[in-house]
């Protein structure tokens, strides 16, 4: 039987803007990728994730960012390999103990935005995260696009490292995400978006934004929080996919 982990990016919001609808959210997914004030989340925010991913057995994972509120860490950075792995870690451990407190932990770590585009080809930067999580706990896993470097480097660090895919991002031919100021390069259609993650957890193809099918192979997948009916969108996914015999299950 097929198994798919269903992960989503959550605690997006500062003080009393929200962008996501955790609660919601979190009665669909198996693992929460939560936001760690650097890009977007706030330490009130960081814990009422916490604690009901913990009521609902939901994984935790510490969202690592650019330190970009005002971008959303989307705008491309350059910072230094030292300053980047401190960042990383800072995070996460701001992040567990909101985990530790609520019963839970921090079970993984994935990058978010621009970091997470950065890491597939940069070395450098996608070292400079793998020091970070070594930094602040050498066994937790790593979520990331499969072939990047930063799946890479971290297997090589003795980190193990986890394969992700997205059913609402178009994908170019060398199984990169197409970049979202591209025509296409967000898939609106629910329909399609459900289709493509029953291919996805059953075959591990999809279909790329030139027409043909690539392979990606993946152990989680991203469903976005912060598109329109993101919540009805997200049970749909995870309805058909059970209803196929897919089983939906955490990671972690």
């Amino acid at each position: 039987m097929a198994s798919i982990d269903l992960n989503a990016d959550l605690g997006e919001g500062f003080g009393r803007w929200r962008l996501t609808d955790d609660e919601q959210l979190l009665s669909v997914v198996t693992s929460a990728n939560v936001a760690c004030g650097f890009h977007a989340g706030d330490p009130a925010t960081m814990r009422r994730v916490c604690d009901l991913a913990a009521e609902r057995g939901v994984r935790i994972g510490a969202q690592v960012s650019y330190r970009d509120l005002a971008g959303f860490g989307r705008r491309a950075m350059d910072v230094p390999s030292a300053e980047l792995a401190a960042e990383v870690a800072y995070q996460i451990g701001a992040l567990e103990v909101f985990a530790r407190a609520a019963g839970s932990r921090v079970s993984y770590v994935k990058p978010h935005g621009a970091l997470y585009n950065r890491v597939v080809h940069d070395e450098e930067q996608a070292g400079a995260v793998v020091d970070g999580v070594l930094l602040a706990d050498p066994a937790l896993p790593v979520l990331g696009l499969p072939g990047s470097r930063l799946l890479e480097l971290a297997g090589k660090a003795g980190l193990p490292s986890v394969t992700e895919a997205f059913a609402d991002r178009a994908y170019t031919d060398e199984g990169t995400l197409v970049p979202r100021d591209r025509d296409g390069a967000v898939v609106t259609d629910p329909r399609a978006v459900v289709e493509r993650s029953l291919d996805l957890a059953r075959l591990g193809t999809v279909g790329a934004l030139s027409g043909s099918r690539i392979e990606v192979r993946a152990r989680s997948l991203c469903l976005h929080g912060d598109t329109p009916g993101a919540v009805d969108l997200a049970r749909r996914v995870r309805e058909r996919l059970e209803a196929s015999g897919v089983r939906v299950e955490a990671f972690a």
